[in-house]
């Protein structure tokens, strides 16, 4: 081992994956494990500013070939590097401790836990004083070597990630808790002797990895590298803004950078620095300034921009626009500051002064938008880390059915899952005791059950205000509308699950289906089953929903819709009753100054899709005649899909689901009462099966069969909602639609009987 010690190498360093963060692993070329004389397993020393020791594994398979380190954020801020630093990697031989002290690596957490359970969690890991570990949860781990699964163990904490500063050990140096090791664990934090922050690193940000990219450019290489900028020529960037939903994690990203670019971080709350006294809110502003600029290279990171720095041509109060004049002028002072980096972060942007929105003052804009499957697969599995789960937890289903879901989501959704598994538990606690046995710890786990019923709890925080209740309508539960059923499958489905396959082939998915036909076809069926099997959100709206008595308000409300439709992709907009809000100009029908700028307010949005991806308008209607012409063009509703009465066929089927929970007696032949129910709607054979029930109590209260008869007696109760004449008409209908849209005549309005035709316009 002394020719180990003395042998080093110099190599890159890297982010290492987020299932490897808090283990104390770093993977590095196999050509260094041979240089080194070493195995897997075995203990390196990484040297950056300070040195922190890890166990060297295989690199991944992306990596074969290249001279780079993979490290997590507590190691790279335990060695004082970030990601791209070089560091000095050597062999060295690890000691066992005979003592190690361990206290918190947070401020405001006290801790009292089990030293045992802290020796199962650090077993063979090697540490070194000053370094902060964490309590690593035990994930299951693919293509470890069995030398490096004997170090994987279980967390100290059940149900949290803990981290943990190293205060002392003996002996010094590299040392490894073994079996004979004494575990001291201090109940509170203590000051560090370091600056070095390791709270929140690039390893505790899932879905992120280009918005990172683009903040590590324009934030790390001007505070650690800004001789680069002075060798082109250039002033390097001042400050940038981050704009998305809330709850996408815009002030941990900001928090990470920070901590990754070893500067200070300074912190402006908007309304905190607002004061009573004149000129007062300036002057904390100035302050902040100030400090970060004796204490520079600094990121001032300003939370909610948009309460301190409104439009000032839409604010009254003259405190506003002084902030906001001085927030400007401290920016473009910015020339004589070296090394700060302004971060703002709002989810707003359309509020703040437009002064600010340029180059000099934000020079770049980064949307922190809404994860997606792979991004929130790795939030997921961050939130898992100090988690023991159950065998049959799937992360990649999990992250599947969490369509729209934003980082504080699916951290309430692992929340709410541990609070399951800690009431399964509860009967087995005696509270009088005030310890929990170290047995029922041991025992607890987080299975895929808890995680199902935590799902029916949280929701996604940016469906909250037009969120209705997810659709639970699959196909099967949809009968005798084969022909639409498909048209909808591969205009919806197959798009927003595979959108692969169309940019493969250079086309583009249908933006708009329109559903026409009778009432009680169902087509509101159809729209809930394509959501559902499209794993797609599901935004229902009515046109008393988007119709308001005061000016403008409509447009805004169907802007939002169309906004909020964007943020959470995958989605369905279904609009109900389309002929109500999208009548055609020009027809007199209804309010002609509302309805007319709500169609093209429509008109524009739907447009406006075409550069968006992933979001679907469904519209349903049983009078196709009255929608203004123009959203029946391809490019806005593309499909126009006719949802007709069932055939016989269809019939026996929608008879089939209907009756699932029904007793039925041993004489019912459903196949007689589909043969007798020509031209009845599904909504007419769900009322024929209601009233057979119906039958059957009021022969007998206590009935434990539908018999034949009932059913016999139903049918002399019901009727066919769709005439002959009807059903002709819709016919027709259909044939002129696919024709030309455009040159639709005026059909007339349903009446229960037939349509009637309508005379030239003006005609009563």
């Amino acid at each position: 081992m002394a020719d180990g010690e003395a042998q080093t190498q110099r190599l890159q360093v890297a982010n290492a994956r987020p299932e490897d963060s808090g283990r104390g692993l770093a993977h590095v070329p196999r050509g260094l494990l041979a240089a080194l004389g070493i195995g897997e397993g075995d203990v390196i020393e990484i040297i950056g500013k300070s040195s922190t020791p890890a166990r060297a594994v295989a690199p991944y398979p992306e990596d074969e070939g290249l001279e780079i380190i993979r490290i997590d954020g507590l190691q790279r801020a335990n060695a004082g590097v970030g990601s791209g630093d070089f560091v000095e990697v050597r062999a060295v031989e690890s000691k066992p401790a005979t003592r190690v002290v361990f206290a918190p690596a947070q401020q405001n957490l006290r801790l009292q836990g089990s030293t045992q359970a802290l020796k199962r969690t650090f077993f063979g890991r090697p540490l070194h004083q000053g370094d902060v570990v964490a309590t690593a949860g035990q994930q299951r781990v693919d293509n470890m070597p069995p030398g490096v699964q004997q170090f994987l163990r279980a967390p100290a904490y059940a149900l949290q990630e803990i981290r943990l500063a190293v205060i002392a050990t003996t002996p010094r140096g590299v040392v490894h808790v073994d079996e004979n090791t004494e575990i001291e664990l201090r109940a509170e934090y203590e000051e560090p002797r370091e600056t070095r922050r390791a709270d929140v690193t690039y390893d505790d940000l899932g879905g992120m990895g280009p918005t990172i990219d683009q903040l590590r450019e324009m934030v790390e290489l001007p505070l650690r590298y800004p001789e680069l900028f002075q060798r082109l020529g250039v002033d390097p960037p001042k400050g940038l803004l981050l704009y998305g939903p809330p709850g996408t994690g815009k002030t941990r990203l900001a928090r990470a950078v920070a901590n990754e670019s070893d500067a200070q971080f300074f912190l402006i709350n908007g309304p905190e620095i607002m004061g009573s006294a004149y000129g007062e809110s300036e002057g904390r502003l100035r302050q902040v300034f100030e400090e970060a600029n004796a204490n520079a290279p600094a990121i001032i990171f300003i939370d909610e921009i948009d309460s301190i720095a409104p439009k000032r041509g839409q604010v009254s109060g003259e405190a506003e626009k002084r902030l906001v004049a001085q927030l400007l002028t401290l920016m473009d002072g910015l020339e004589a500051r070296a090394n700060i980096v302004i971060i703002a972060a709002t989810n707003r942007p359309e509020a703040i002064d437009e002064a600010l929105r340029r180059p000099g003052r934000f020079d770049r804009e980064i949307v922190v938008g809404v994860p997606d499957e792979r991004g929130r697969r790795e939030i997921l599995a961050i939130h898992t880390r100090g988690m023991p789960l159950g065998d049959r937890v799937d992360l990649n289903e999990l992250a599947r059915t969490t369509y729209g879901f934003v980082g504080a989501d699916l951290a309430a959704l692992a929340r709410e899952a541990a609070i399951e598994a800690v009431r399964r538990i509860m009967p087995r606690l005696n509270l009088s005791e005030g310890t929990i046995p170290p047995e029922v710890l041991d025992t607890l786990a987080v299975t895929r059950e808890d995680f199902l019923e935590a799902l029916k709890r949280v929701q996604p925080s940016a469906m909250r205000e037009v969120m209705v209740e997810a659709p639970r309508v699959r196909w099967d539960d949809v009968g005798g509308l084969d022909k639409a059923q498909e048209r909808l499958r591969e205009g919806v489905e197959l798009p927003l699950k595979d959108p692969d396959a169309f940019r493969r082939l250079g086309i583009r998915p249908a933006k708009g289906f329109l559903l026409y036909g009778p009432p009680g076809t169902g087509k509101t069926l159809l729209a809930k089953a394509v959501a559902r099997e499209a794993e797609a959100n599901f935004i229902a709206t009515k046109s008393s929903d988007m119709l308001s008595k005061w000016y403008g308000e409509s447009e805004q409300q169907i802007a939002r819709l169309f906004q909020r439709a964007r943020q959470v992709a995958p989605c369905v907009i279904f609009i109900d009753e389309l002929d109500s809000l999208v009548p055609a100009r020009g027809g007199g029908l209804g309010e002609p100054q509302v309805t007319e700028r709500v169609v093209n307010t429509i008109l524009a949005e739907m447009d406006g899709l075409e550069e968006l991806q992933s979001v679907v308008v469904i519209g349903a209607t049983n009078r196709p005649n009255l929608i203004d012409p123009a959203l029946l063009r391809p490019g806005r509703f593309d499909e126009l899909v006719y949802v007709g009465v069932p055939g016989e066929e269809g019939r026996r089927r929608i008879l089939a689901i209907q009756t699932q929970k029904m007793p039925l007696a041993g004489d019912v032949d459903l196949d007689a009462v589909a043969a007798r129910t020509d031209r009845f709607t599904g909504a007419d054979l769900e009322d024929v099966v209601r009233r057979a029930g119906l039958t059957a109590l009021r022969r007998s209260l206590g009935a434990r069969e539908v018999y034949m008869s009932d059913f016999e007696e139903a049918l002399t109760e019901s009727r066919a909602s769709v005439t002959a004449e009807m059903e002709r008409e819709y016919e027709q209908m259909a044939s002129r639609l696919k024709q030309d849209a455009a040159a639709i005549q005026p059909l007339g309005f349903i009446t229960p009987g037939q349509l009637t035709p309508r005379g030239p316009k003006g005609s009563d």
